[in-house]
Order: structure tokens, then C-alpha cells, then sequence
């Protein structure tokens, strides 16, 4: 799948298969997360893949935006170095890659929780040092679902060119 077309179809999948994803399929969604670029190379992240059933069911019930973490076939946790200035862009960054390269495969997500994840955190044993910024669960979409059909502003709402109101088109 070309880069454009996974961002032009990708949806937050909220409902999964019982069904595992492969291993490698797991080690390019955590790689692409590696393998991005980060302010001054920095790389002010940690990614815990989870996979154990017991501890999904226990983050589906800490992360209340996320419940269905626990029927997903994996999660990763995404936690920055608090002493990072660029620790949220650039994680941020890192889980739009793992996003997208899971969607080329046919694996969807969706990014749960937001910074400050203390529970989260002492769950997973992540030091004080660093903070949860996101709980990012994977899996086969339980349900076919439309490619590309999304609510979005029109181009000529959000686009300016060479000044503020200026319009793209």
C-alpha cells in the first residue's frame, strides 16, 4: 500500500477479531516506531508491547477511553522521557508510523489515553522518570469497514497558501 493511501483510508478500529497477529507483522509496527524521525535524534521513547490477555483486560479497565483494549490481539504503551522538549511530538510521531504501517497490513487501531497514565505507568513498571503518553491496542478489524469514508473539513476550510486566508485552491 502507497504511503498516501494508507492515510487517506486509515480509521480508528475500536472492534477486533479473536485472532493473533503474526510476530513479524508485530516487529515492522514496532520498527516503523524505531525508525522514525525525532527531533535531534533524540529517539526520547519506550515502546512495551503487550500481548498477555490478563494484562490487556487490566488496561482496558485502567484506560477508560480505551475498553476494548482488552479484545485486541496486542497493545503497545508508549512512554517519553519527562525530560524530553520534543518527548510528545516526537512519540506522537512515532504512533501515527506504528498506525500506519499496522493499517498496510490490514491491522487496525486506534490511540487510547492521553499523558499523565500513573496507573498505567505502575502497571507496566515504567520508572518516575518517564510518562505514559498512550496505549495504541492492534488487531484484525472485527468487521469490514469503509475504506477512506471519513468526516472531513473541506481542503479550502483548512488550507492557505502563503498567508492565513489565502486560499489553497
Amino acid at each position: 500500500m502507497k504511503v498516501y493511501e494508507a492515510v487517506r483510508t486509515v480509521l480508528a478500529v475500536r472492534d477486533f477479531e479473536d485472532k493473533p497477529v503474526h510476530e513479524d507483522a508485530i516487529l515492522r509496527i514496532v520498527e516503523s516506531a524505531r525508525l522514525t524521525a525525532s527531533s535531534m535524534n533524540g529517539q526520547p521513547w519506550h515502546f512495551i508491547v503487550v500481548k498477555n490477555r490478563d494484562m490487556l483486560i487490566e488496561l482496558g479497565s485502567t484506560v477508560t477511553s480505551g475498553p476494548y483494549t482488552a479484545d485486541s490481539a496486542f497493545a503497545i504503551v508508549v512512554a517519553i522521557d519527562r525530560k524530553s522538549r520534543f518527548g510528545i511530538s516526537d512519540a506522537s510521531r512515532a504512533i501515527q508510523s506504528m498506525v500506519l504501517t499496522a493499517w498496510s497490513e490490514g491491522i487496525g487501531s486506534n490511540w487510547t489515553g492521553w499523558v499523565g497514565m500513573d496507573d498505567v505507568a505502575t502497571l507496566l513498571g515504567v520508572p518516575k522518570s518517564h510518562d505514559v503518553i498512550g496505549v495504541i491496542p492492534f488487531g484484525y478489524p472485527a468487521q469490514a469497514i469503509g475504506k477512506g469514508i471519513k468526516k472531513r473539513k473541506q481542503l479550502a476550510q483548512i488550507a492557505h497558501r502563503e498567508r492565513f486566508g489565502v486560499s489553497f485552491n
